[in-house]
C-alpha cells in the first residue's frame, strides 16, 4: 500500500521535501498545503520586482499547482491553510480559503514547512500607516501597486538586514527616495562593524537616508518618529526587521520549541516529540557547526537541503548532518558583498580565542580592465589555525573567495590548508596567487610572529595618543591623502633614513593595501626595530572605515583626504 506524505507550505522547504519523495517513490501520495495563492515561488528575487528587474508579478512564481501536478504528480493546493494537526489520530485540519470550508486529511508523515512571519510590532500609531512587509509574492505586489498608484515619492524602510537593505536598493534604483532606519550601529549582522562600513558609504552615496543606532517609537501617519526625536517623512513603510518562525501549529499540538519559537528537530530534522513529524526551513532549529550550539538559520539554501534530507531519511538513506556554518552573500548597488561562518563579533560573544587577516588585494589582475580592490577578512582560531569566517567585499567578484573558505570550513581546514589550496588562475578572473591564498600566507605569518598588526578600528586612537606612524607610500600617493600625523619614508627610501625613525617606541606603518608596509616591517626589524606593527587594511581600508561616521557624525576626519581607489 503507498504512503501518504502531507506537506504544510509550499516554498523553499517544502517543495523541495515534495519533489525529493516523488523521485524517492513514484507510487507515493503526495499533498502540499499553502496557505498563500502561490507555491513555489523566488522569495528571494522580491526586491528586484520594485526595480522591475523582474518585469512582472508573475514572473516570480517557479512552479504553478498544475505544474506540480503534471510534472511530478504532487497534489499542490494553494490558498488552503492547515490550522490544527492531531497528532494521535494523524490528521490535519484543512481551511479551503477559496471555498470557504473545512476539512481534514490523514497523513503517513507530515512535514511541517510554514517558514516565518515578518515581525510587525505594535509601535504607537502603526494602525495609521501604509505598512507593508516584503514576504511573498502577494506582498510584494500590493507595495508595488501601491507606490505606483498613490504617487507615493518618499518611502522608509525599517531593518538592515537582508530584505532591507534589498528592498531599499530596489527602490532607489527605480527613481524613489528612501530613508532606511535601522536600530542597531549598522547593517548586515553577518558583517563585521569594520568591514560594513564600506556598504554603510555606498548605499549613502547611492542617495540611501541611512539612519542607524535611533529606533521608531511612533508614527504620525506614515511618518515615523525615532527615539532621538528625529522624525523620518514617508508615504510607505516597508516593515523588515526580521522574522520570527511560524511554529503556532506545531506548539498547539504538542511539539517541542526553543525560547525563541524554533521547532527542535533531532540530525534527520524529525521532531523531537513525534517521529512521524518532520519540519524543514525558517521555522526549525539547527546545529552550528563552528559553535556546537542550536540557531535559528532562515535562509533558502538550508531550507531546501533540509527537505531533500527528509525524504531521504523517510526512505531509509542515511544523510550525515554536518550542521550550518550560515553562507550568504548580497548586492549592494556596485557592490557584491559575502560572508560564511563567524564574524568576530561571533567569537568574541562565544569566547574563542581568534585572530584576524584583513587583506586588500585586486579580484584580478591589475592592470587588467575592471579589476577592483577587495576586502577580504579572514577569521582563524588561535592556536590551531582552524578557519573560522570570512567576509568579502567589492566591486569585482567577492562571492568566489567566501565559497572557497566555506568549502574548507566544512572539512574543518586551516590556514595552511588555505595556503596551499590549488585554484583556477587566468588574469581576467584572478590572480596568480589568488586573494585567499595570500590570506592565509598572513595568517601563517602572524601565527609565526613573524610580524604584529593593528587595525584599522584602531588607528584613530592612535592618532589622537601621538602614536609614531610612518606612511611608506611614495610622495605623490602620500600628497593625494594621508594620516594628519603620519610621517612620509617611502619604501623605496627607509633603508637610507633609518636614522629619521624612533626605536623607543612603538613603530605604526601603513601602505596603501598593507604589503609595502608589511615590506616596510621586516626592513625595519632586519635593522633591529623590534617594536613594528603593519596597519592591516592601510589607508585604503581606514579610508572607508572611518567615512560614514565623519560624514554622519559631523566628526573631524583623521585623514587630509579620503581615498577609495
Amino acid at each position: 500500500m503507498s504512503k501518504k506524505y502531507v506537506i504544510i507550505g509550499g516554498v523553499a522547504g517544502g517543495a523541495s521535501t515534495a519533489a525529493r519523495l516523488r523521485r524517492l517513490d513514484e507510487d507515493a501520495q503526495i499533498i502540499m498545503f499553502e496557505k498563500g495563492p502561490h507555491v513555489s515561488f523566488s522569495n528571494c528575487c522580491l526586491p528586484y520586482r520594485l526595480s522591475d528587474k523582474i518585469k512582472a508579478h508573475e514572473n516570480l512564481v517557479l512552479m504553478s499547482p498544475l505544474k506540480f501536478k503534471n510534472q511530478y504528480n504532487i497534489d499542490a493546493r494553494t490558498d488552503s491553510e492547515v490550522v490544527s494537526i492531531d497528532r494521535t489520530n494523524k490528521t490535519v485540519t484543512v481551511n479551503d480559503l477559496k471555498e470557504n470550508k473545512t476539512y481534514t486529511e490523514s497523513y503517513d508523515k507530515l512535514i511541517i514547512a510554514p517558514g516565518a512571519n515578518a515581525i510587525v510590532p505594535p509601535i504607537k500609531g502603526i494602525e495609521n500607516a501604509n505598512i507593508f512587509i516584503v514576504k511573498n509574492v502577494v506582498d510584494v505586489a500590493k507595495l508595488y501597486d501601491f507606490i505606483h498608484n498613490n504617487n507615493v515619492k518618499k518611502v522608509i524602510v525599517v531593518g538592515g538586514g537582508f530584505i532591507g537593505v534589498e528592498t531599499a536598493e530596489n527602490l532607489i534604483e527605480a527613481g524613489y527616495d528612501v530613508s532606511l532606519v535601522e536600530a542597531m550601529p549598522q547593517i548586515m549582522r553577518p558583517f563585521d562593524y569594520d568591514m560594513v562600513q564600506i556598504l554603510h558609504k555606498e548605499m549613502m552615496d547611492k542617495g540611501v537616508n541611512l539612519i542607524l543606532g535611533d529606533k521608531a517609537v511612533a508614527f504620525e501617519n506614515s511618518n515615523i518618529v525615532l527615539e532621538s526625536g528625529k522624525v523620518v517623512e514617508g508615504k510607505a513603510v516597508v516593515m523588515a526587521i526580521g522574522v520570527r518562525p511560524d511554529s503556532k501549529l506545531a506548539v498547539d499540538c504538542g511539539l517541542e520549541v526553543n525560547e525563541r519559537g524554533c521547532i527542535k528537530v533531532d540530525e534527520n530534522y524529525r521532531t523531537t516529540i513525534d517521529k512521524d513529524i518532520y519540519a524543514v526551513g525558517d521555522a526549525i532549529e539547527v546545529y552550528n557547526a563552528l559553535t556546537h550550539k542550536p540557531q535559528n538559520l532562515p535562509l533558502a539554501g538550508p531550507a531546501q537541503k533540509q527537505g531533500r534530507a527528509v525524504a531521504d531519511h523517510i526512505y531509509g538513506r542515511t544523510v550525515r548532518n554536518t550542521g550550518y556554518i550560515g553562507s550568504s552573500c548580497i548586492k549592494v548597488f556596485d557592490y557584491n558583498a559575502a560572508s560564511t561562518g563567524l564574524t568576530a563579533a561571533q567569537c568574541e560573544a562565544e569566547h574563542i580565542n581568534y585572530d584576524i587577516v584583513y587583506i586588500l588585494p585586486q579580484d584580478k589582475v591589475g592592470i587588467m580592465p575592471n579589476s577592483y580592490p577587495l576586502h577580504y577578512k579572514l577569521i582563524y582560531e588561535v592556536p590551531t589555525g582552524r578557519v573560522l569566517g570570512a567576509q568579502a567585499i567589492s566591486k569585482g567578484e567577492a562571492a568566489k573567495r567566501i565559497d572557497i573558505v566555506a568549502t574548507l570550513i566544512k572539512f574543518n581546514g586551516t590556514v595552511d590548508d588555505l595556503r596551499d589550496l590549488e585554484l583556477c588562475y587566468a588574469p581576467p578572473f584572478s590572480t596568480a596567487k589568488d586573494a585567499s591564498n595570500y590570506a592565509g600566507l598572513v595568517a601563517m605569518n602572524l601565527m609565526q610572529k613573524t610580524f604584529k598588526q593593528v587595525r584599522v578600528d584602531k588607528v584613530r586612537e592612535l592618532v589622537e595618543s601621538g602614536a609614531y606612524i610612518i606612511d611608506v607610500r611614495e610622495e605623490s600617493e602620500f600628497a593625494n591623502g594621508h594620516i594628519i600625523t603620519a610621517h612620509n619614508i617611502p619604501l623605496s627610501c627607509i633603508r637610507n633614513r633609518l636614522d629619521e625613525i624612533p626605536k623607543d617606541i612603538p613603530v605604526y606603518l601603513h601602505c596603501r593595501s598593507s604589503q609595502r608596509s608589511y615590506n616596510a616591517c621586516l626592513t625595519l626589524q632586519g635593522h633591529g626595530f623590534d617594536n613594528v606593527y603593519n596597519i592591516s587594511g592601510s589607508f585604503l581600508g581606514l579610508c572607508f572605515y572611518e567615512y560614514f561616521n565623519d560624514k554622519t557624525q559631523n566628526r573631524t576626519p583623521i585623514v587630509t583626504n579620503y581615498n577609495f581607489n
